[in-house]
């Protein structure tokens, strides 16, 4: 019968130190688990920044409207958000989607100069996005990332959605700064001297502004910027091109803009008379545009309490009760919440519909 053979002290001990440090079989794994473990840290550091934001968002928009209602008769402004019918109310949303129709073809139009080519539903399916994604973005900017990022993945040309995009924003912005221009002419006499002097001091200031901005866009050097950021300017550049060369489509677009906010204005002073807010046209022209303008501050969850109280603070030189003018503030929000969350349901739909369309 055979002994068994045995190892050297020496070698048992070296394997057994080898097996005891690193077994060969946990390598893989622990190799494997490292950047799944890294993914998933970042995932929820994304998820809880992501969180924070909507919670600060929600937080200032909660805090402003709490403001207004302590420093304001709430009873006074409940009272007149309950005078208005119900039909008002349906009345309103078709009137909010009509302007929104004009606001779907304005932005269409300008991402297919810039070479998107979406087709009408593709366009509708994103712009109706972008009104749902207002909701849980803050301010009005808010929405236009969810619009842009959508039509990332269906248009032919992403720099060129990224430029309409941000252009179709500053024809907005246009579009509302040209309509306070009209309404600032027509109502001169409404206005003392020193609020006259203020608005005035006001737009002068967000005209430097602006170009500041454009001074610094068109004079930055370019060899500050790495070569990936280079390559994506080389394209927005050939898709601005492409829109240069259509000056009479952008002007077209404009001019839809302006339409699809006069409707706006329009829905705003019904719903305000409703309230019992009586003014006339003109001065909504001056201060709603420029409430509008203000919501865009990224402070608030989409630009809710800030716009109510800009209009306020607007339309206490022209006579306006403050509470009153919360009021037509609140009926223009319960609008548009509620037009976005229809919005959203048709996004939906339309999706499911492209996807059905594809399978069949």
């Amino acid at each position: 019968m055979s002994k068994p053979v045995s190892l050297p002290p020496e070698t048992r001990s070296s394997e057994n130190v080898a097996s005891a440090g690193s077994p060969p079989e946990l390598k893989p794994e622990l190799k494997n688990d490292a950047p799944v473990s890294l993914a998933i840290a970042t995932k929820q550091k994304s998820w809880a920044r992501t969180a924070m934001q909507a919670l600060l968002h929600y937080g200032g928009s909660a805090l402003v409207l709490f403001l207004l209602f302590k420093f304001l008769p709430g009873r006074q402004v409940w009272q007149a958000l309950r005078a208005l019918p119900a039909q008002l109310w349906v009345i309103g949303l078709c009137v909010y989607f009509g302007g929104h129709c004009i606001g779907v073809t304005k932005w269409r139009l300008m991402v297919n100069l810039a070479g998107a080519e979406l087709n009408v539903p593709q366009a509708a399916r994103c712009y109706l996005a972008g009104l749902f994604g207002s909701l849980f973005l803050p301010s009005l900017i808010g929405g236009d990332l969810v619009r842009a990022a959508m039509a990332l993945r269906l248009g032919r040309s992403k720099a060129g959605v990224l430029l309409a995009s941000f252009l179709d924003r500053i024809l907005d912005f246009t579009a509302l700064a040209l309509l306070a221009a009209i309404g600032a002419m027509l109502v001169p006499g409404a206005l003392d001297r020193r609020s006259r002097a203020i608005f005035f001091m006001l737009a002068g200031a967000a005209l430097i502004g602006f170009a500041i901005l454009l001074a610094l866009l068109t004079w930055f050097p370019a060899r500050w910027l790495s070569y990936r950021i280079r390559r994506q300017l080389v394209r927005l550049r050939r898709a601005a091109e492409s829109m240069a060369r259509q000056p009479g489509a952008v002007a077209g677009a404009l001019s839809l803009g302006i339409a699809a906010q006069l409707v706006f204005i329009t829905l705003s002073v019904q719903l305000a008379k409703a309230c019992g807010l009586h003014l006339p046209f003109r001065d909504w022209l001056f201060v709603w545009p420029l409430a509008k303008m203000a919501a865009a501050i990224p402070i608030t969850q989409g630009g809710i309490g800030v716009r109510e109280a800009a209009l306020a603070a607007l339309l206490l030189p022209f006579g306006a009760p403050a509470a009153l003018a919360v009021a037509a503030g609140l009926a223009w929000e319960a609008i548009v919440i509620s037009g976005a969350l229809i919005a959203g349901a048709l996004s939906l739909l339309l999706g499911r519909l492209a996807t059905r369309r594809l399978a069949a």
